[in-house]
C-alpha cells in the first residue's frame, strides 16, 4: 500500500484532521443540523460573536446541544491508531480543525487546535476556564460574574495566534503531510497543505469527495471511510517493521 510505505519513507509526518474524522464518531457537523431547534435557523450565525452578544438563549441552547451530542460519542478506530502512530514515533503533529478532543482521548499528545476545543469553557471576562459539563447544568455564570462560553472559536474571531504559528511550523518541518477528513475550503488550514508541499513534502489527501488540492497531491483516496484506511495502512506498517 503507497501510504504505508510514504509513511515508512517519511522522517517527519504531519497530519491534518477535519470534520469527516469525527463525524465518523457518529458526531453530527453542527452546520448540517436541520431538524427542530435548528429548523430555519442559521448554525453559524447561532456560533458567532454576534449571538453571544445579542441571541445569548440561541446560542446556549446550540452550545448545550452540541455538547450533550458530543459526550454520546466516542473516539473511533482511527482517532487511536493515530495515537499509536505517535507513539511509535511514526507521525510527529496531529493539527485538527475539529472541537471534539477526540484526539485527546484517543491518547494522542502532541496535537494542535485551531478551532479550541468544545470540552471546555472560559469566562469571556477574567478567561477562567472550566468543565464544558457546566453548559449542561446551567450554570452559565463565572464566579467573578463574567459570561461562560465555550473555549471555540466563534465565527467572527480570530483563530488562536499560538495555535496557527505552532500549525505553520509543523507544515514547514513535515516531509509527508496527509489530509484526513477535510473538504480543505477553510482558511487558513486549507493553506497547511500547500506550505509543506512547498517545503518539498509529499502530499496525501484522504476525504470522500474530492478537494480543490487534489492536484496537488502525490495521492488521493476518495470513497472510503478514514478508519478502514488507517486500519489498512496500519496492518500494512505491521507487516513491514
Amino acid at each position: 500500500m503507497l501510504l504505508a510505505k510514504l509513511m515508512l519513507d517519511s522522517k517527519h509526518t504531519v497530519i491534518l484532521t477535519g470534520a469527516g474524522m469525527s463525524t465518523e464518531s457518529g458526531l453530527p457537523d453542527f452546520r448540517s443540523v436541520q431538524t427542530g431547534l435548528w429548523q430555519q435557523k442559521d448554525p453559524q450565525r447561532l456560533a458567532s460573536t454576534h449571538a453571544l452578544q445579542y441571541h445569548r438563549e440561541d446560542f446556549i441552547s446550540f452550545y448545550q446541544y452540541r455538547i450533550r451530542t458530543l459526550r454520546q460519542c466516542q473516539p473511533h478506530a482511527g482517532h487511536r491508531i493515530l495515537a499509536d502512530w505517535e507513539a511509535r514515533g511514526l507521525i510527529q503533529t496531529v493539527i485538527t480543525q475539529n472541537v471534539d478532543g477526540f484526539h485527546q482521548q484517543a491518547g494522542s499528545r502532541k496535537v494542535i487546535e485551531l478551532h479550541g476545543s468544545l470540552r471546555t469553557v472560559r469566562c469571556a471576562r477574567c478567561n477562567q476556564s472550566d468543565e464544558s459539563e457546566a453548559y449542561l447544568d446551567d450554570t452559565f455564570s463565572c464566579t467573578c460574574g463574567g459570561f461562560l462560553r465555550p473555549s471555540v472559536v466563534l465565527f467572527g474571531e480570530a483563530l488562536p495566534a499560538e495555535a496557527v504559528e505552532q500549525a505553520w511550523r509543523a507544515a514547514e518541518q513535515a516531509k509527508l503531510f496527509i489530509v484526513l477528513g477535510s473538504s480543505l475550503q477553510v482558511s487558513p488550514a486549507n493553506q497547511l497543505p500547500l506550505i509543506a508541499k512547498r517545503n518539498g513534502a509529499q502530499l496525501v489527501i484522504v476525504n470522500l469527495e474530492p478537494t480543490e488540492l487534489d492536484e496537488w497531491a502525490d495521492l488521493v483516496i476518495q470513497n472510503r471511510k478514514i478508519g478502514d484506511v488507517l486500519a489498512e495502512t496500519d496492518r500494512e506498517l505491521e507487516r513491514r517493521i
